[in-house]
């Protein structure tokens, strides 16, 4: 018994072991199957909602051209607006004025403080810094319009005037630029730094020969960005730079300018048809600058990627 009870304790694992390796594939086959099922359900619900994002953007630009497309003439581009009638030309340029001014003032700073926060943010002053960043980013764009309002306007007297609205439109992009130009110096490597150090080069000379050229791409890009940012609102200029039907005249303090984004909001309820174009054409002018802005900064970033191999 003795002897039969120890054949069969030594041929059991034997046995467990045969069993066991014809199950394996099985096992296998049916891990194998959950994967392409999940794999073939993510891929669909992926395309799906892709092709729903691109039939929405599609509809709402096609729309947009439609409705547009009495009004996109040479009128448009030369005459300023009369009214509800007219063209757009006063309204492209205090566009042009208000965003270009905007950025000029909030890059530098912007770029600035994004350096610090990325090479000296480490402290208590840097957590500060982001804290109040991530504030600012999530203020409403009609409270700083107000703000503007109440400490520009009436306050230092400058009425609807330009500098009121770029620094309000600035205030808004300064957080933007900064997260951005942190995020771009933290991709690169450490060890280009090191390097820089390691040829006797001074901590600023690497952060401004070094650093910011490699990272350049992407503060391109998140500039690209702040700039479309700032041609698409509206509740800012409407407390701030006011509206004008007349060309801009120079002056920074008590003169209102037009821009693109009012005359969506107002003309849009008038109840004539040619306010209804002009809407829908200044609707039209800045979804496509926007959207070549974004694929402009996109085309930078890629293309300065591509050149500088060491930091994809």
């Amino acid at each position: 018994m003795v002897g039969a009870g120890a054949h069969v304790s030594s041929v059991q694992p034997e046995m467990v072991a045969v069993l066991e390796s014809g199950s394996l594939p099985v096992r296998r086959r049916r891990l194998s199957f959950r994967r392409r099922l999940f794999r073939v359900a993510g891929s669909i619900f992926v395309v799906a909602s892709f092709s729903v994002v691109a039939m929405a953007f599609l509809s709402i630009v096609g729309d947009v051209f439609y409705k547009a497309m009495p009004g996109l003439n040479v009128r448009l581009l030369t005459e300023s607006s009369t009214g509800t009638a007219g063209g757009l030309k006063n309204a492209i340029e205090g566009t042009l004025v208000l965003s270009l001014g905007s950025l000029l003032v909030a890059a530098p700073i912007g770029i600035a403080a994004g350096i610090y926060l990325n090479e000296f943010g480490s402290n208590a002053g840097g957590k500060i810094l982001r804290f109040l960043s991530d504030i600012l980013v999530g203020v409403p764009s009609i409270v700083l319009g107000y703000v503007g309002y109440i400490t520009m306007v009436v306050y230092l007297g400058w009425q609807f005037s330009v500098a009121a609205g770029i620094i309000t439109l600035s205030m808004m992009l300064l957080p933007y630029i900064a997260r951005t130009t942190e995020l771009a110096l933290g991709n690169i490597p450490q060890s280009v730094r090191e390097a820089g150090f390691g040829i006797g080069a001074g901590e600023g000379t690497v952060i401004l020969r070094i650093l910011l050229p490699g990272a350049m791409p992407a503060v391109m890009t998140g500039l690209f960005y702040a700039l479309a940012l700032s041609m698409g609102e509206t509740a800012p200029l409407i407390y701030t730079a006011g509206w004008s039907s007349y060309m801009w005249n120079g002056h920074f303090t008590k003169e209102p300018i037009g821009y693109l984004t009012y005359v969506i909001w107002t003309f849009i309820n008038e109840p004539f048809r040619e306010a209804h174009i002009l809407a829908f054409s200044a609707a039209f002018l800045i979804t496509l600058v926007i959207l070549l802005l974004i694929l402009g900064g996109r085309w930078i970033m890629v293309h300065r990627l591509r050149r500088m191999g060491s930091y994809r």
